[in-house]
This record gives C-alpha cells, structure tokens and sequence, in this order.
C-alpha cells in the first residue's frame, strides 16, 4: 500500500517582485527564496539571462496557476550594445566569433532602428530555451549540434537609442511583447548596421504592473531574518491578473467553484464583467473573487461562471 508523501516546506501563496542581481540564475534565485521562506512551491515568471538584473516575478503556491500571464506580459528593458565583436551566446559571456572595424554614429542607428518597431520577425538566440525536438536549444548548442530555430512574429510597442557614451557602446530602450529576445534584437540591429555587435549589459526595468520602483533587491531578502516580515513583502495571487476583469460572487458560490463546480452569476455582475472584459468576443476570461480574495480564474457563458483554474488558499 503506498505511502503518501507529504510536500516539504510550508504553503505559501503570492508574487514577489525581486530585482535579480547580475551572476545569478533565475533558479538559483528561486532555490533562494524557497529556503528562505519554506516555501513548498516556487516558480518565476520569465528567466532572466545570469548576466542580466532586472526585474524577476516570483510565484509562491498557487500564484504558479498565474504565471502565464506574468510570462505573457509586456516588458520594458535597458540594455547596451557594445560594437565591434559578435559573440556565439550574443552577449559577453560567449566567445568571439567575428569582429569588425566599423562603429555606426547616432543617426545611422536611429534610422536603422526604425524598422525594428511594430510586429518584426524574429529568430530566437541558439543559446535560449527554446526547445527543438524536444529538447533545450542551449543544450543543443552547447553540445556542438547544429539545428535551425524558426522565426517568430514578436510585438516592439517602442524602441529607442538613449545614448552613445562612445564609439563602442550604444544605450537602448525597448518596450516588447512577450516572446522577444534583446540578445536577437542586438543580432539583427549589428547586421542591418553591417557591423558586429553583442550585448555587454542587460537589465529589464518592468515585467507587466511589476516594475524597479516597487522591486525588493535580493541581497535585502536575505538580510531579512523574519520569516513574518518576509510574508509581508508578497503581493497577493491576481497580481498579474490585473487585465483580467474581475466578478464578485458569495462565500456559498466560492465553495462549489473549489469543488470545480461552475455557478449561476447575478445579471448585474454578467453585465458589469462584459462592459470591462477585453472587446474580443473570444476572450470570456474571469477573475471570480470573494471578500478581495482570488477564488479561481475561469470562462463566464450564458451567465455562468465556469472554473478552470481554482485557487486552494
């Protein structure tokens, strides 16, 4: 007769918006915060390369249900581009695989850059985790293998030159929908200046509503020697959800949906959902809510909220 096994850690539900230092990985950042707070559960909403810091939305319990849409988010990066050496990994920490003379001046890279705004083809970095036939493109590229990464429409809502402290190095802001790679955009931008080009620093400045301003730094975490006052720092489970237009329904109709049970909602609360929900006649998305706790995301059809994804809190 088997055993049950029971989880390990404390449960532990929420967001936590943490600006991920440079030299560490995005796991390493999570096995962090799982010992710290004794957590059972713990993901993030979108890697962050090890030589990047920036912001890094980590999920705790069933905000994990949520972390598609952090990962779908729009995101907003500054980052540098240093000229003259094309690295294999596209930023520093690869080896060089051509170098040229050229450095293009401020107006060339501005009128180049125009084209790299609106829906732009892209092809994903070989060092990235995107997985081919199954398996990480990273993995692959490191191990030698040679394989092609088809190219993927991606959003660019602005891209801008900030500044060109010298000859070397040019400073860019773009904000981006889900799915794009600065390290493919400094890639192509090289190419379309006919010059050689990698990128020497990275940091994302905002991940959908989590941005720098509001951010905890890791190393503040870890000074924090209350697990109370750590519990404190966490944002609630919606947090992400924040496009997602909400529906207030009763204690008794938030016990049958964690049955996974749908519920019959009440025509104002119908009403009020369709007047704030996204136009598309396709999107029946709800965030059904209970005294201002998340109680489950799920469709509403013929004034019914029907439950797919139901929060254990």
């Amino acid at each position: 007769m088997g055993r049950n096994r029971k989880k390990k850690g404390l449960p532990v539900h929420g967001w936590l918006n943490v600006d991920k230092p440079s030299d560490v990985t995005s796991t390493q950042v999570v096995g962090i915060l799982k010992r710290l707070l004794n957590a059972q559960k713990v993901g993030h909403g979108g890697t962050l390369d090890p030589l990047a810091d920036g912001i890094l939305p980590i999920a705790f319990g069933e905000a994990t249900k949520t972390v598609q849409w952090a990962m779908d988010a729009d995101k907003e990066y500054v980052f540098t581009i240093r000229w003259g050496r094309s690295t294999d990994t596209l930023d520093a920490e690869g080896e060089v695989i051509s170098s040229s003379d050229t450095r293009p001046d401020r107006d060339t890279i501005e009128t180049a850059l125009e084209s790299f705004e609106g829906e732009i083809d892209q092809i994903p970095p070989k060092y990235s985790a995107i997985k081919v036939d199954g398996e990480r493109a990273y993995d692959l590229a490191r191990d030698g293998e040679e394989f092609e990464i088809p190219s993927r429409t991606v959003l660019v809502h602005e891209a801008r030159l900030v500044e060109t402290p010298d000859s070397n190095h040019a400073v860019f802001h773009v904000r981006s929908g889900k799915g794009f790679y600065v390290r493919a955009l400094a890639r192509d931008l090289a190419g379309a200046l006919g010059c050689d080009g990698h990128i020497s620093q990275l940091r994302r400045i905002r991940v959908g509503v989590m941005h720098e301003g509001a951010a905890f730094k890791l190393a503040d975490l870890e000074a924090i020697e209350s697990r109370d006052e750590l519990l404190r720092t966490l944002a609630p489970i919606e947090a992400v959800l924040d496009d997602v237009p909400d529906v207030e329904i009763s204690a008794e109709d938030a016990a049958d949906i964690r049955q996974g049970r749908e519920v019959m909602l009440m025509p104002h609360v119908t009403e009020r959902w369709r007047l704030e929900k996204n136009p598309d006649p396709e999107d029946r998305l709800a965030l059904a809510m209970c005294n201002d706790e998340a109680v489950a995301m799920g469709e509403i059809r013929a004034g019914r909220f029907q439950p797919m994804r139901v929060f254990q809190v």
